[in-house]
């Protein structure tokens, strides 16, 4: 009998260190992403590897708050005025990827997801680079247009269907970018397709605000900085996460 207690509690405790050792925390890769080639752009503890957009440090309305970034409405500044808090993953610039990141925002929130950021004197991070929308569809001013609620490629391309959360729950967007070809899929769904440098993405530019863009006329870049907006409310991120195609 005792032989049998010792036995049963031995398969309970190797049963309980499986399980933890599968389940994975924010921030953490799992075995199978490492082989599949995920890399991890935020430890969860600090701001590694990522910067003011057009700076050189971190800017003070950013913050680390449970395992997560956070960017809030900056001291002297009014809700939705951003305070230049812009950031970018400024170790690498990246061309053909898998971009993966969880958001959640506050109560009216609103905030953008960039790639292919690149930095020009005088400009800001949305001048030629192509933007992800996150929103607080639900009580955010900015939600009488489709193509600006959360998922969308701003102001160009709705996302549908529309399977944004609500405010203070977890979301994921994942961008995948291949050789011109971009899909947004959030929560699980494909909801945006495009096609960068061609006379269907020159005829979405045309009927956007981004019309007058030099960045976007002139034709966005090849390859750039991850970036995150400050558009001055507060919203999280984590889990973010990239691997190259």
């Amino acid at each position: 009998m005792k032989k049998r207690i010792i036995y049963l509690f031995s398969v309970t405790l190797i049963f309980f260190i499986t399980l933890a050792s599968c389940a994975e925390g924010p921030n953490k890769l799992t075995g199978q992403e490492k082989k599949d080639g995920w890399t991890l752009l935020f430890n969860g503890k600090d701001f590694t590897g990522w910067r003011q957009y057009g700076g050189s440090g971190m800017p003070s309305n950013w913050a680390i708050e449970d395992n997560a970034m956070k960017v809030f409405l900056a001291e002297g500044k009014r809700e939705g005025q951003g305070a230049g808090g812009d950031i970018i993953y400024a170790s690498r610039e990246f061309r053909n990827f898998e971009l993966s990141i969880d958001w959640k925002t506050a109560p009216k929130g609103n905030s953008g997801i960039f790639y292919y950021v690149k930095e020009t004197p005088g400009s800001a991070i949305y001048s030629a680079s192509p933007e992800i929308q996150v929103l607080d569809n639900e009580n955010a001013s900015d939600n009488k247009i489709d193509s600006h609620l959360a998922g969308s490629l701003y102001d160009m391309l709705p996302a549908i269907p529309q399977n944004a959360r609500p405010a203070g729950e977890w979301n994921t967007i994942v961008i995948r970018v291949k050789d011109g070809r971009v899909t947004h899929t959030q929560n699980g769904e494909k909801v945006v397709e495009y096609e960068l440098w061609t006379p269907g993405w020159d005829k979405l530019v045309e009927n956007s605000k981004f019309r007058n863009f030099p960045g976007f006329t002139a034709g966005i870049p090849r390859e750039g900085y991850i970036g995150l907006q400050d558009h001055g409310y507060t919203i999280w991120f984590r889990n973010i996460k990239i691997r190259e195609l």
